[in-house]
């Protein structure tokens, strides 16, 4: 049935008092002596009791100016009126039955017992309840003009911050069994770092609760003594839309089941003890934005049906072992911003060429995974690129120049711990939006081809350690930004030179082949116009 917001019915004592000081403030009108005696006189004059409000007219307010007379009619009588009636709809309005206001209470003691919950909050509950206890009112019959029920629709618990400052939960909360059946009607459920002593909290009730149709969200966040399966966390949920466990005892494997719910937008599991593969069931669920897996012990191989999820936004599979190639249908996730495979065991297949093809993408992260390999060239539909983690990869080759040209929002680069070669590009200098450069432990060689101010707006965030080919100028030796450039050695002036010759050999040895393809063309003129004159002759 549909919910009824709640809205709060004002008193209007505020306003009798407003009305008052405004009639106060009116200019009084002086009175002659004639209609003083008139007063006298009419207060005399009795007046039958069948109408007493023609009294209350003609001695009290008839001598009251016209704005006066309506203004006292509209406090005496109208004002009243509206009360009563404000009064009398706010008592129809239904109260928490004593069965759900007892449950309540008991989740409360259950959770945190050191508060007299009871004392603190009223019988009717959703009057004045704690927050992050909500209440709604519903229509349960389908020819109702006012709400005939209320019902606890959110149970939030957890201090997070002053703005929302649910229940807090104490060093040995529990769960009452209750919470599972006392709560049809239940649609958002947290628990934020309620269960974090040594004794573990064991989880019953929770295969077929109350709540099963209706909830909506289910939060529990950094809770490591929750202990609880997945499988029979999960529930019968046919309506969910949110599930964050996260930072949780939870174990077992991901249910085929996960996918029945066909509202599911958010799905977020990570750091956990969950173990098996992933389902390819999950492809059913296409409203999905947000599938986060991380930080588990997932094995097994990536499922191909993922590339299925067509709204999916954010992708994280990291710190698992998963194993195999990434799977080519990952192309057809086009609405994908974040990526993060890292930290797997994906195989030597190298980096997979289709990120080039996903446009939106912002993040991508495949450290910790030996693909092997170069770095491809084609960067240019990438232009919302800001973070690119390349590291301990086991690539090989050269850094190309086209990631600086192409990546114009590009803030961090990490590409340590790999086996790269060459020189630094100096179009990393042109990026203004870059912020983090990690080249550590590599191969690299030559001159650093950076400026003073560029190392300096980088600070410490520019990392070139590990790669004793590379060395700096005098200028970059003095730059004192917390990075290593002071300790790297000084380049030879052979090697400067080196340098410069070859930046200019090609653009010399050029000219001289142009140089030299002018004179011959010269010559050849020169023979034929005299060879031409002697025919002539």
């Amino acid at each position: 049935m549909p919910a009824m917001p709640f809205l709060k019915t004002t008193l209007f004592s505020t306003a009798n008092k407003q009305m008052l000081l405004l009639l106060q403030s009116h200019p009084q009108q002086k009175k002659s002596s004639n209609q003083i005696k008139t007063t006298e006189h009419n207060n005399k004059t009795p007046i039958p009791f069948p109408f007493p409000f023609l009294h209350f007219y003609f001695n009290f307010l008839s001598p009251m100016p016209v704005f006066r007379r309506f203004l006292w009619l509209f406090l005496v009588f109208f004002i009243p009126f509206l009360q009563c009636f404000s009064i009398s709809h706010q008592q129809q309005l239904p109260v928490l039955s004593s069965v759900e206001r007892d449950s309540v209470f008991a989740v409360l003691a259950a959770v945190n017992s050191a508060v007299p919950w009871r004392r603190f909050f009223p019988d009717d509950l959703c009057s004045a309840a704690p927050h992050g206890v909500v209440c709604d009112y519903f229509y349960e019959f389908s020819n109702s003009t006012e709400p005939d029920a209320v019902h606890i629709t959110e149970l939030s618990f957890g201090f997070i911050s002053d703005y929302s400052a649910n229940p807090p939960c104490s060093s040995n909360s529990t769960i009452d069994p209750v919470l599972f059946s006392s709560f049809r009607y239940l649609r958002k459920l947290v628990f934020y770092k309620c269960f974090t002593s040594d004794v573990a909290v064991y989880l019953s009730g929770g295969n077929s609760p109350a709540f099963a149709a209706s909830l909506e969200e289910l939060v529990l966040v950094d809770n490591p003594s929750l202990v609880v399966s997945l499988e029979s966390l999960f529930g019968n949920f046919t309506n969910i839309r949110r599930a964050i466990i996260t930072g949780n005892g939870v174990y077992g494997g991901i249910p085929e089941r996960i996918s029945d719910s066909g509202e599911l937008e958010e799905i977020t599991l990570s750091r956990n003890r969950l173990t098996g593969q992933i389902p390819a069931s999950l492809s059913k669920l296409k409203k999905l934005k947000i599938l986060d897996l991380s930080r588990n012990f997932l094995d097994a191989y990536a499922p191909e049906s993922i590339g299925n999820l067509s709204e999916l936004l954010k992708l994280d599979l990291s710190s698992n072992r998963i194993s195999g190639r990434v799977p080519e249908s990952y192309r057809n996730l086009q609405k994908l911003e974040f990526l993060d495979l890292s930290f797997n065991r994906f195989g030597n297949f190298g980096i997979p060429k289709f990120l080039s093809e996903i446009p939106r993408l912002k993040e991508v992260h495949l450290s910790g995974n030996l693909l092997g390999g170069e770095i491809p060239e084609k960067w240019e539909k990438l232009e919302r690129l800001s973070t690119v983690g390349f590291s301990s990869m086991g690539l090989t080759g050269k850094i190309p120049p086209s990631m600086a040209v192409h990546l114009r929002s590009l803030s961090y680069l990490g590409l340590d711990g790999n086996n790269l070669v060459g020189t630094l590009p100096p179009e990393f200098e042109f990026l203004k939006t870059l912020n983090g450069l990690n080249v550590e432990n590599n191969n690299l060689s030559g001159r650093v081809p950076f400026s003073a101010n560029f190392c300096a707006k980088l600070e410490g965030k520019l990392r070139l350690r590990g790669n004793p080919d590379l060395c700096v100028d005098e200028e970059l030796k003095n730059v004192k930004n917390g990075s290593v450039l002071g300790k790297m050695k000084l380049c030879q002036q052979s090697v400067i030179t080196q340098q410069l010759f070859l930046s200019g050999c090609s653009s010399f040895m050029l000219g001289s082949v142009k140089l030299q393809s002018t004179l011959l063309m010269a010559v050849f003129w020169i023979f034929l116009l005299k060879f031409l004159g002697v025919l002539g002759g």
